[in-house]
């Protein structure tokens, strides 16, 4: 995570991060005053630090989430609608799929707290999967998706968003609940219906083609026994009505989504990811790498020099060949000296499509709107869906919305990224405003992962099992001892391979990672295979065997 000077590419080799490591004395009081100490001296020692994520921290474990970060770490909140990108045949309906998987790729932050897993070790991995309902589609198709998973009612429109009634009214998120044990898992399908009805917007369909919109373009699985922990606060919004299963869609074939990451450095930390969806012909891959920094009460967080985005990849019909390139805006976590974090979101994303048939090409950018310093924060954003040319390059310097000339939009798009955000064609006289998706809604599905007894001894759960262990029954002391045997014996490790002259090669992944798109060894491939075959409780969608395009050169 440090920043790389620009000659450097390929594979991060520094595996020991100079100095001795930064840590903050355990206070021995485990309770929100305790905790809150430590944080405060933690944030004296990181002010005036260039790039907190390239320090070698050393945290008590009573400061840390019982989950491992390369399960927290991943892009899958809501794997249906990563499902749904293929769907439609319509290149405008696709980039639309492509804003809601990116609006909902991080409902953890809206559903839950701001959390510290633990620091990843090199060479441990974390892999599992998805059986989720797929989304059906109503008669109308400037709606969205119908969701048959975790859902809940929407909240008040006020609530989520400033579009419908003027200022917002967006409540802060409620950090003050402790963590909570969630057994719900996808197999349950026992919950009551929730209060309202997903038949409520017309006659619905499950058939992979939506209808087209626009014209031709012109230019928990929790069985694994470490911990019941989610990250998921539903508590403080709105469980009561969490619906997740919907009973009128039980029946229906599930669709398999698969995921693989792997650490391939200690220092600057960075991790490798693979998903697929072989049924729907979909593929994500990337880089996870941070750089971090304190200002003021604030933590600012950034992509670092390996993190070039996350790519969606389109491997079958509709949309074969497309490559969707999303790039990471710029986080802030609030609330440092309050012990009260909130996540708040700046700068912009851009997602480009690149590929797939000749012509004009759909690219959109989702500008954040700049938070005030005094009142509320809002989490507003403003977004614009509109066509460059891929021979040419004056589009990369359109990366807030005034920038885009007018003639090349097709879309708007606008409101809260915690709640509601609406769209409205542009291009079409008569086009009324719409809604895109609804996240006050959506609530984190949760993952499949195989039990323990069948797991690595790298792989993150088993490797983490008796500090979660320890953390769940609140044995601190206990589990930071665990915590930093684990981290002795990584230490061991990197000085004996120093000893030897040889260097750590990632399992999974291929070791260069210069392009942002990591590509799967041989392990990786197996490792995903093994993935999709793992039993399934629920009858799975037919899929054409392929082996994962992530692989190739």
């Amino acid at each position: 995570m440090a920043t790389l000077d620009k000659t450097d590419v390929g594979t991060p080799v520094d595996e020991d991060a100079p100095g001795q490591p930064i840590s903050v004395p355990d206070t021995g009081d485990t309770g929100e005053s305790g905790k809150l100490k430590m944080i405060v001296q933690l944030v004296k020692k990181c002010l005036g630090v260039k790039d907190i994520a390239a320090m070698r921290l050393s945290l008590p474990a009573s400061l840390l989430e019982p989950i491992p970060n390369l399960e927290y770490w991943h892009y899958l909140d809501r794997p249906d609608l990563f499902a749904a990108i293929n769907d439609s045949d319509d290149p405008f309906e696709r980039m639309l799929a492509v804003l809601r998987f990116t609006f909902s790729k991080d409902l953890k932050f809206i559903r839950g707290k701001v959390c510290k897993p633990y620091n990843s070790v090199l060479g441990e991995h974390f892999r599992s999967h998805w059986d989720v309902i797929p989304v059906s589609y109503p008669s109308d198709p400037n709606e969205p998706p119908i969701h048959h998973l975790y859902v809940s009612a929407s909240v008040p429109d006020n609530a989520g968003s400033s579009w419908f009634s003027g200022p917002a009214t967006h409540s802060m998120p409620d950090v003050a609940h402790p963590p909570f044990s969630e057994n719900a898992s996808v197999k349950s399908g026992k919950s009551g219906k929730s209060a309202f009805s997903f038949m409520s917007r017309g006659h619905s369909t499950t058939a992979k083609s939506t209808p087209a919109t626009s014209p031709e373009l012109v230019e928990t699985n929790l069985e694994a026994g470490v911990s019941s922990l989610s990250l998921s606060n539903d508590r403080a919004s709105g469980a009561a009505d969490l619906l997740e299963t919907d009973e009128a869609a039980a029946d229906k074939p599930r669709v398999r989504i698969a995921y693989l990451t792997e650490q391939v450095s200690h220092h600057p930390p960075v991790s490798a990811f693979y998903a697929v969806c072989p049924s729907r012909h979909v593929e994500l891959v990337g880089i996870d790498q941070i750089s971090a920094k304190v200002s003021g009460t604030t933590l600012r967080v950034m992509p670092g020099s390996f993190n070039k985005g996350i790519f969606v990849r389109i491997t079958g019909e509709p949309g074969a060949g497309e490559t969707y390139h999303v790039t990471h805006p710029v986080a802030s976590v609030n609330g440092l000296l309050r012990g009260s974090f909130y996540v708040t979101v700046g700068d912009s994303t851009i997602i480009t499509c690149s590929g797939g048939k000749d012509g004009p090409k759909l690219r959109a950018v989702i500008e954040y709107k700049e938070e005030s310093w005094l009142g509320r924060a809002q989490f507003q954003c403003e977004g614009v869906i509109h066509t460059y040319d891929p021979k040419e390059t004056v589009h990369e310097e359109w990366t807030r919305v005034k920038h885009v000339p007018r003639d090349r939009v097709l879309a708007v798009f606008d409101g809260s990224w915690r709640g509601r955000i609406r769209w409205k064609r542009v291009d079409a006289p008569d086009s009324e405003y719409a809604t895109l998706i609804d996240l006050s809604t959506l609530h984190v599905v949760p993952k499949s992962v195989r039990p323990l007894e069948k797991q690595l001894p790298n792989e993150s759960r088993k490797l983490w099992e008796n500090v979660t262990n320890r953390l769940v029954k609140k044995e601190y002391s206990e589990a930071t001892k665990h915590k930093l045997a684990i981290e002795q014996k990584q230490r061991d490790e990197a000085a004996e391979r120093k000893r030897k002259g040889v260097k750590f090669v990632p399992r999974y992944f291929d070791p260069d990672i210069s392009s942002g798109m990591p590509s799967l060894t041989e392990e990786g491939r197996k490792a995903i295979e093994e993935e999709l075959k793992e039993a399934a409780e629920h009858k799975l969608e037919d899929e054409e065997p392929s082996t994962p395009a992530a692989s190739k050169a």
